[in-house]
């Protein structure tokens, strides 16, 4: 018999287990813990690849700007998310939103691990807006909308989609890690912020073919956020089911992230064998392209990523890649800047991924047109256009106020000068930090 001695040292006396089902039950709640914080330290990771992402991909004049944006999303949202987002999303409440659990009170012990899963998804969703409006974006608006996305926008979806007692969760709607709630809602509030703000100065003129391209400063700095994203990626969707201790819990695990690779295999090959074809520009091998394709590709399998096969999950990714193509250049035909390209990723990923998961899951189209998998399809996308209808207002009223008070976009002359220095004074490459120093030591230049 095992001896379980108290934390507090002045006790001198053991505490002996009262139920061995019970030991057990706390072993495993134990493991799961640990497996969705350690999840949820990896996608935490992810602001890191963003940032990263982000900064190579603006001119070398706003980096510190965009950086520090990613960096204080994770602080922001936590902050938020504490005093309000838990709340609205998991509270007690009815099928709409909570009203339990503002500022963490009553979020002890079992609900700490939970709560900081969540927070993270939260941050995801909120820092995909900070790319579409990278450049121009006043640092306060860009407070603004962090908060209210990561405290209010997002945690009022997650309540509808995966809370038990959520309406969109009744009617039907499924959604394994978030084509809706963080890739669609995302790229929606990215569409509208970047839609308010206006494009860079000269991004556009009158013909698109006179339109200046506006590339990033960095391509590897750029690949290597890439590819922490596509590391973190693993995390997001493998943690989502939140416990590994059930049966086959391990096999369900290795699905998810399984698939997650196969669907970004089809879309970053799809886009770069269309980029070698020359299909909308010169014929080349862009990394830039292919590196977006894998993105949309393991956005497109998040909602039925753990009832898909392999090889439906590499057809979706196939498919996501001209659904990209597309969207990016739609988006620039109606003359709205958005330098990551977040709303074709994002938002056509995501309305991609209802309808994929819709067809390849085990109860999809592809194995069967029966009531049942229409019906699955048809609660798809009516929360679908429930959610972007959602972020839609809500991103109209945040943007539009924020642009009636002259708090949305910085003044020309600080875009033009650029954000590091007009904004931070930090200037993410110091002159001073490379050019040649000349120094006098004992009358020699060194």
């Amino acid at each position: 018999m095992c001896v379980i001695y108290s934390r507090d040292e002045e006790m001198a006396t053991p505490t002996m287990p009262s139920d061995g089902g019970e030991e057990l039950a706390e072993l495993k709640k134990n493991i799961d813990d640990v497996f969705i914080l350690t999840n949820a330290i990896i996608v935490c990771l992810m602001q890191c690849g963003f940032a990263c992402l982000e900064a190579g991909a603006v001119r070398s004049k706003n980096t510190t700007n965009i950086i520090m944006k990613n960096f204080m999303d994770i602080f922001i949202s936590a902050l938020c998310y504490w005093l309000a987002g838990y709340a609205l999303a998991y509270g007690d409440g009815n099928p709409f939103v909570g009203y339990t659990y503002w500022a963490g009170i009553g979020v002890q012990g079992q609900k700490m691990a939970h709560w900081f899963f969540q927070f993270v998804f939260a941050a995801t969703a909120a820092t995909l807006v900070s790319g579409a409006v990278a450049e121009r974006c006043n640092f306060v608006a860009y407070i603004t909308y962090s908060a209210v996305i990561s405290g209010f926008v997002y945690p009022v979806v997650s309540r509808w989609v995966w809370a038990q007692e959520g309406w969109l969760n009744q009617m039907g709607y499924r959604d394994f890690s978030g084509c809706g709630p963080v890739h669609l809602l995302g790229g929606t509030c990215s569409l509208f912020g970047a839609a308010f703000l206006g494009p860079r100065l000269g991004r556009f003129s009158s013909k698109m073919e006179d339109s200046q391209m506006m590339p990033g400063h960095s391509v590897p700095l750029t690949g290597l956020g890439g590819m922490i994203l596509i590391a973190g990626f693993l995390a997001f969707n493998g943690g989502t089911l939140g416990t590994m201790t059930n049966p086959r819990d391990s096999e369900l695990i290795a699905r998810v992230i399984s698939n997650t690779v196969m669907g970004g295999s089809g879309g970053s090959i799809t886009v770069m064998l269309v980029g070698r074809l020359g299909l909308g520009g010169t014929p080349s091998w862009s990394f830039m392209c292919t590196l977006n394709g894998a993105f949309i590709g393991m956005v497109s399998v998040c909602a039925g990523v753990n009832e898909m096969n392999m090889w439906e999950s590499f057809v979706s990714g196939i498919i996501a890649g001209p659904i990209y193509m597309i969207i990016h250049y739609a988006v620039l035909w109606c003359k709205i800047d958005d330098p990551l390209d977040t709303v074709a990723i994002h938002l056509g990923g995501g309305v991609w991924g209802l309808i994929s998961a819709s067809i390849f899951s085990n109860s999809g189209l592809v194995f069967g047109i029966t009531r049942k998998s229409l019906m699955l399809l048809a609660y798809r996308m009516a929360g679908a256009t429930i959610i972007f209808s959602w972020a839609s207002v809500t991103s109209c009223i945040t943007f539009g106020i924020l642009k009636c008070t002259g708090k949305l976009r910085v003044s020309a002359k600080d875009e033009q000068q650029g954000l590091d220095i007009s904004l931070h004074n930090e200037p993410g490459y110091p002159v001073k930090g490379w050019q040649t120093m000349v120094v006098s030591v004992q009358g020699n230049s060194v």
